[in-house]
């Protein structure tokens, strides 16, 4: 059966969170997602490993800028990529995202760069469940939670297996759908949509516009995720959906706020913690410290 939103499982998880000292300590299972995403995310786990909770990474032994550290338990399991062709993959993603093309051009070429990630993230998460040992270990050690970043689905999967709530650490998702997910309002005339670089105060032409790519969302994100869908009915043995992986989510800690972004209506279980992105504070150097002050107001 699938894990739904309960106050429960939000007093669990905020006590889990919240609460110092070893005698406290809750047992949190944490499924990352590679590069920009676990830098933040990272910050967080050492804070829980620092208050006294029992905290386990578990990371594919082939990972793009996926750094760990001695703060935390950290589990690795074989994968069948090899190095080189996860580190090119995401070299193809970069590079599409900084050609600078015209709309629906940009959005088609992150689109193939996007299925060539997520089809090594996918076999990543294969072969995580084709290694049983782990599995039996994980099951084993009695969990309160999972903390992951949705982005692809291996986290999401694995705390439905395990039969555990589960906390996402994230910043977006495509076609919307951390805010279709969880049933958050997001009329068209208001909210704009990814890749249409409109505001939120539309012309009728750009509410059209949004209305197309929303719809034209709808397919995208169909064949982007069909894989996984399948592969996650066939591990969870029923068939589920997009939307049933996700709104199955306890909290949903999002990595923006309203200040760089349009506002709109939430659901109680979204915490915005934007700015933690900034943890790592660097003093400027001299050189820049001179170039400010030369920036006076006129």
């Amino acid at each position: 059966m699938a894990l739904r939103f309960c106050p429960s499982c939000i007093f669990l998880l905020l006590l889990l969170l919240l609460l110092p000292g070893p005698s406290a300590g809750g047992k949190l299972l944490v499924v990352p997602m590679v590069g920009s995403h676990w830098l933040s995310m990272q910050k967080v786990v050492e804070k829980l490993s620092q208050r006294g909770h029992e905290v386990v990474v578990v990371v594919p032994e082939v990972a793009w800028h996926l750094e760990t550290s001695q703060a935390y338990k950290v589990v690795t399991y074989p994968v069948t990529q090899t190095p080189e062709e996860v580190e090119d993959v995401f070299r193809d993603y970069l590079d599409a995202h900084l050609k600078g093309l015209p709309f629906p051009l940009n959005a088609l070429e992150v689109y193939r760069s996007s299925v060539k990630i997520y089809n090594i993230l996918l076999g990543q998460c294969k072969d995580l469940f084709r290694t049983q040992e782990t599995l039996r270990a994980l099951n084993q050690t009695g969990f309160d939670a999972v903390l992951t970043d949705p982005a692809f689905f291996c986290g999401v999967t694995l705390a439905n297996y395990l039969s555990l709530p589960f906390v996402f650490f994230m910043r977006a998702l495509d076609c919307n759908l951390h805010f279709e997910a969880p049933q958050c309002p997001s009329p068209l005339s208001y909210v704009p949509r990814l890749f249409t670089f409109n505001s939120d105060r539309m012309t009728f032409l750009q509410r059209v516009e949004n209305a197309l790519v929303s719809l034209l969302g709808l397919k995208y994100c169909d064949g982007f995720y069909a894989e996984a869908l399948k592969f996650s009915s066939e591990v969870l043995q029923r068939d589920v959906t997009v939307k049933d992986l996700l709104a199955s989510a306890s909290i949903w800690l999002m990595r923006f706020d309203f200040v760089f972004e349009y506002a709109r209506p939430v659901m109680p279980n979204m915490v915005f913690v934007g700015g933690i992105n900034c943890v790592d504070k660097k003093p400027l150097n001299k050189a820049m410290k001179g170039h400010g002050s030369t920036f006076k107001r006129e």
